[in-house]
């Protein structure tokens, strides 16, 4: 962050927090290893970077934080409760930052996606053919009958960072081709 700080003379407009793994597997299967991994990644992580930037960020006077969330942080799903824990957990802190750094001129919002392509996904199919089935049934449940693609939440991110946006923050956005509209399950 040091570095980052050093390039933009001490300031930053913009820090997106997108990391992100999951482990498909029952609660009652899921260790203390997969939880150090699951919420260190997604929301430990997340939490701290957003700390040591802060002072970043109310030195620019017009700072965006922006977590990468899911549907999962608002939905129950099957074999995924500790990512869904760790996103409905960044959903809070989006809530709480926003209200605590809007007085720095922050704004913190987060993007909740649904099922989208990416290796990430692509990986899980691969290692797991109940997670195809799941995904289908995901995207049969969607209104719009289809995944997301990646540019339609980098899109959504761009967006937020923008003036036009400079009166959103607090707000979990969530970009799922209707899922959660439709009642999600």
């Amino acid at each position: 962050m040091q570095t980052v700080a050093n390039v933009f003379d001490g300031k930053l407009d913009i820090l997106v927090n997108n990391a992100g793994v999951v482990i498909h597997k029952e609660a009652k299967d899921l260790t203390e290893e997969d939880y150090k991994i699951v919420m260190g990644t997604n929301f430990e992580a997340a939490f701290h970077l957003s700390q040591i930037a802060y002072p970043f960020l109310k030195a620019s006077q017009n700072g965006n934080v922006i977590f990468v969330s899911s549907i999962a942080g608002l939905l129950a799903m099957p074999s995924v409760s500790l990512y869904s824990a760790s996103k409905g957990a960044i959903n809070q802190i989006t809530k709480n930052l926003a209200c605590e750094w809007a007085k720095d001129n922050i704004r913190v919002n987060s993007v909740a996606p649904a099922v989208i392509l990416t290796p990430l996904v692509d990986t899980g199919i691969k290692e797991n053919p109940q997670i195809k089935k799941e995904i289908d049934s995901y995207i049969a449940r969607t209104p719009l009958g289809r995944a997301g693609k990646p540019d339609e939440i980098s899109a959504i991110i761009a967006f937020l960072c923008f003036s036009v946006a400079s009166y959103i923050t607090g707000q979990i956005i969530y970009v799922d081709g209707g899922f959660t509209a439709n009642g999600g399950f």
